[in-house]
């Protein structure tokens, strides 16, 4: 059948579907040189970057035009915009991207932390390589994907999203930054010059943080944290 253009299509021809583009986010490029290889090896997938920093890819992202694309955010990104604040940046900018995190056995809180800031799911970079990129094949579905983590995690990582959401609710943005430099392990005076305020500034934050959570001080106050994910646990470990 002959189109407008003038070109004949056979009956029955199908359509090749459209590559799913993938943006790979690690700060190690040894690792991000493998998913590359691994990704890109599949003839339904292009790698469409490889960046080491959240702010790299938040650059990258802003040119990309394609509706099908998944994010694979390596929580090994630390920093002040770290995977999660990648995360959160992402499923706020581009809601319509598929956001995985990815990580090297990865416990329940940070996952639940990835999920809570609006990853699509987790998948473990231990996993077989087939699992691997068929779960990357499940997120741009729109399917949450857990794959890697103990099945008997599963609840374990709802509790923990639930929690997030309960204490987010609980304490201000200025508090869980605050709570979130004292899990480092610094001092009050520490904490201050970290953020740019007075010590006795700290201190009111903290004793509210404590009434709010119902805890007794600082170290309880950040094991809560910690359960749920919202903080990672430094010093005190």
């Amino acid at each position: 059948m002959a189109g407008g253009n003038g070109t004949t299509r056979r009956s029955g021809a199908r359509t090749p579907k459209r590559r799913l583009g993938v943006v790979l986010v690690d700060p190690l490029p040894v690792v991000r040189a493998g998913l590359a290889l691994l990704v890109g090896d599949r003839p339904d997938m292009k790698v469409l970057a490889e960046v080491g920093s959240a702010d790299e890819a938040m650059e990258v992202l802003s040119r990309i035009r394609l509706e099908r694309v998944v994010v694979l955010v390596g929580l090994g990104l630390d920093g002040d915009h770290d995977a999660h604040w990648l995360i959160r940046s992402i499923r706020r900018r581009f809601p319509t991207l598929a956001v995985l995190a990815c990580g090297a056995k990865a416990d329940a809180g940070t996952i639940s932390r990835a999920l809570f800031m609006g990853a699509d799911g987790y998948v473990d970079k231990n996993l077989d390589p087939v699992r691997f990129v068929e779960s990357l094949r499940t997120a741009a579905t729109g399917e949450m994907v857990l794959a890697g983590p103990p099945t008997d995690w599963v609840g374990q990582i709802a509790e923990g999203v639930r929690r997030q959401h309960d204490i987010e609710s609980r304490l201000t943005a200025r508090e869980r930054e605050v709570l979130r430099v004292a899990a480092e392990g610094l001092t009050a005076r520490q904490i201050a010059e970290r953020l740019g305020v007075r010590e006795r500034t700290v201190t009111t934050h903290l004793g509210r943080i404590y009434g709010k959570l119902g805890v007794g001080g600082r170290v309880a106050a950040i094991r809560v944290a910690s359960m749920s994910g919202l903080v990672t646990v430094g010093a005190l470990e």
